[in-house]
């Protein structure tokens, strides 16, 4: 975990899940979200998965790899992780959020729709919701990320390509069909506003809000150009595909997030 300077006042807390493969070190080394974290004074933590060694995953529903194969239970894991945190640091209980990547992004949706009583926003990046069953009890504040290009996590859904160098591949199912969902149960109305459009170095960058809503806001970044992808941040671009610097994900994400509180 990430905890930034200052007096130790009850702050909020933002759990960053790491992409399939890769593991919490690696998260916060990608997506530097912790100089955020200091600005702005809330706490980032950076769980691992299941696996061996550094190549991890999570149950997301349908993905990823052992972790769903083994019925692992991330959401009780990620309940256990904030009941330790709060043990070690002053939380703000009525303010937690999840973001990720990829199968990290998955996960995030699977806390939406099983523990809203624990996430109380969260931010999906370049994954889209893997659930097997779609029964949220609660509206959920949600933002995503996503490129139609995304050669990984298909944008129209599909199997992806096999995680490098392993042989595994993964069913996506289609972003925009996903996240409709939310959309729906959200009590939003089904077409956008565009808010925002920018371009620059073969990107684009989309803000689509969809509101206002009955029960909790939808905002969608539709990117193109770029791949697999954390906005703002360098990417190995023989594995992710080309970045996204039009926008800064931890900005976007940060500035959505602390709209939002749970009511005490």
């Amino acid at each position: 975990m990430h905890v930034p300077p200052g007096a130790a006042a009850p702050r909020p807390v933002v759990i960053n899940f790491h992409g399939g493969g890769s593991n919490g070190e690696s998260q916060e080394r990608y997506t530097q979200m912790d100089a955020v974290a200091d600005r702005e004074h809330f706490i980032v933590v950076y769980p691992n998965g299941t696996g061996r060694g550094r190549f991890l995953v999570w149950n997301a529903g349908t993905c990823c790899g052992a972790a769903p194969a083994k019925h692992i239970d991330d959401v009780g894991f990620i309940r256990a992780v904030i009941a330790d945190l709060a043990k070690r640091t002053p939380i703000d209980r009525s303010r937690i959020y999840a973001t990720g990547l990829s199968n990290g992004s998955m996960m995030s949706y699977r806390m939406a729709a099983e523990a809203p009583d624990v996430v109380v926003a969260i931010a999906g990046v370049s994954g889209s919701m893997v659930l097997a069953q779609f029964h949220p009890t609660l509206p959920v504040p949600i933002m995503h990320f996503h490129s139609v290009d995304d050669p990984r996590a298909l944008y129209n859904g599909g199997l992806g390509p096999p995680f490098p160098m392993t042989a595994t591949r993964v069913f996506h199912p289609p972003v925009e069909q996903q996240l409709a969902k939310w959309i729906a149960f959200d009590g939003c109305p089904s077409t956008p506003k565009v808010e925002k459009r920018l371009s620059g170095d073969g990107t684009t960058a989309v803000k689509l809000v969809y509101g206002p809503c009955k029960g909790a806001p939808v905002v969608f970044w539709k990117m193109s150009g770029s791949g697999h992808v954390w906005p703002g941040k360098d990417a190995a671009v023989r594995i992710l595909g080309k970045p996204n610097h039009l926008i800064d994900a931890n900005e976007e994400v940060w500035n959505f997030f602390k709209a939002f509180a749970r009511a005490r």
